[in-house]
């Protein structure tokens, strides 16, 4: 009686439009605090006199959270509201966390040189906000349909860079006239207000609007739950040693490990090579961010529903290779601000419409009893290839100078590629519907060759 009392209620598993929108939105709110502690913070401490020491140590902190992401996926997956659905409630306990702690640092209102503050405060928020991303993830591998994820991916990716840029400019002019906690408020009041906006949805027929109000678990969330520790790691360890996952994890460190060299290479190019200072630097990349967010959300749903995960990703591995050659080819002009822009805005729009396109292929490899725990775990894997590329490129004056990054960017892309055009992974949604069918012996299907 209840489920019927609820249809066209805002319900997302009733509603494409709904959906997208909120996934947008939910990757706006996340990319808020990113912004800030990533950002905005960091270029007021370095404008009021704190060294790279300083800034890595706050950074550093920062930091952390999101490689502990693993750890979330577990939890997620073993505790929740079903009657709420099995996102729903975290993904409004972490934003109302992640508001709760940034009006705490308005209220404190750490100074400059106050590190240690400064550390803790964007260690507890970025706590906060990767809950919320790995909830939001999962909620995603739930919830979307095999022909929108496509499309649902470019306005995940797209809302979080909007999200980022957007705070990044906006938080910079709060800090310059009103000072840091100006900043700390308006994320709070943004958030909170994604967050009431979540408060009257409900991802399936008959749930719970709050933990208080009437509803009840959807039959769906509950024979797929696994309500133990042990099936849970048991069945996201079936899961990933699979053949088709174990192929796919060197292709997600591939499209991290060039986020990891590019994003070191691209200010050590813009001030030692053109001459520009930091603020102009990070003008160009800010801008360049936003930019590559439309094109996610445009550009990179259109490709994915047009022509499909797999041949959208082997065209932005060879879109990638050619701007590599490009890069090495042509160090004479890497003093050229034009030459210089041209990268910037090429590299970062690329690798955002990699991550769309190729997002589907993660999401059809999930079982959905342990989507957290192995979206998370497929997350990871890329936050990996990040820290290497970053890695690799402290050595790039003994491996020939920074020309010698883009050849090896080259390479590992051609492995990527190589791996595209070989394995057939999946096409349709195959993990979830052996799962509806009742058929848990069975993860997904096993790889062939084209």
């Amino acid at each position: 009686m209840t489920r019927a009392a609820t249809p066209g209620r805002r319900i997302l598993s009733e509603s494409r439009p709904l959906r997208l929108f909120t996934l947008f939105v939910l990757y706006v709110a996340q990319g808020v605090p990113i912004g800030l502690f990533w950002s905005a913070i960091p270029a007021w401490m370095a404008a009021n006199g704190a060294d790279a020491s300083d800034v890595g140590y706050v950074l550093g902190l920062t930091a952390l959270p999101w490689t502990l992401k693993l750890v979330n996926g577990f939890i997620m997956d073993r505790y929740t509201l079903l009657a709420m659905g099995r996102r729903r409630i975290w993904i409004i306990g972490a934003q109302l966390l992640m508001v709760l702690l940034l009006c705490g640092c308005a209220a404190v209102g750490p100074e400059a040189d106050e590190i240690l503050l400064l550390g803790v405060a964007g260690f507890a928020v970025n706590v906060a906000t990767a809950f919320q991303d790995v909830a939001v993830d999962g909620l995603a591998v739930d919830i979307m349909e095999e022909a929108e994820r496509a499309r649902a991916s470019g306005m995940m990716f797209g809302g979080q860079s909007i999200g980022m840029a957007a705070t990044t400019w906006l938080s910079g002019v709060m800090i310059a006239n009103f000072g840091p906690s100006a900043a700390y408020l308006f994320s709070a009041g943004f958030i909170g207000l994604i967050t009431l906006f979540v408060l009257t949805l409900r991802e399936r027929p008959g749930e719970r609007l709050l933990p208080w109000s009437a509803g009840a678990t959807h039959p769906r969330n509950e024979e797929i739950h696994l309500g133990a520790w042990g099936p849970i790691l048991k069945g996201s360890f079936t899961s990933m040693i699979r053949i088709l996952s174990l192929l796919w994890i060197p292709v997600l460190l591939v499209r991290g490990f060039h986020y990891g060299v590019l994003k070191g290479a691209t200010p050590l190019i813009g001030t030692g090579e053109v001459g520009w200072t930091e603020r102009e630097v990070t003008s160009v990349v800010g801008l360049a961010l936003l930019v590559s967010g439309v094109l996610a959300m445009t550009l990179g749903g259109w490709l994915g529903d047009r022509y499909g995960a797999k041949k959208s990703t082997i065209a932005m591995f060879v879109a990638f290779m050619a701007m590599s050659a490009a890069m090495w080819f042509s160090v004479d002009h890497w003093g050229n601000a034009g030459h210089f822009t041209t990268f910037v805005y090429t590299w970062y729009c690329l690798s955002n419409l990699l991550t769309v396109v190729s997002l589907p292929i993660s999401m059809r490899l999930c079982d959905p009893r342990v989507a957290a725990t192995q979206f998370t775990l497929y997350m990871a894997t890329h936050n990996l290839g990040i820290s290497l590329g970053a890695w690799v490129l402290g050595f790039s004056d003994a491996l020939g100078g920074l020309q010698s990054m883009f050849a090896l960017v080259l390479g590992m892309h051609l492995v990527g590629l190589i791996l595209m055009l070989v394995v057939r992974f999946p096409r349709r949604g195959a993990v979830e519907d052996q799962v509806a069918a009742q058929l848990p012996e069975d993860h997904g299907p096993e790889p062939s060759v084209n």
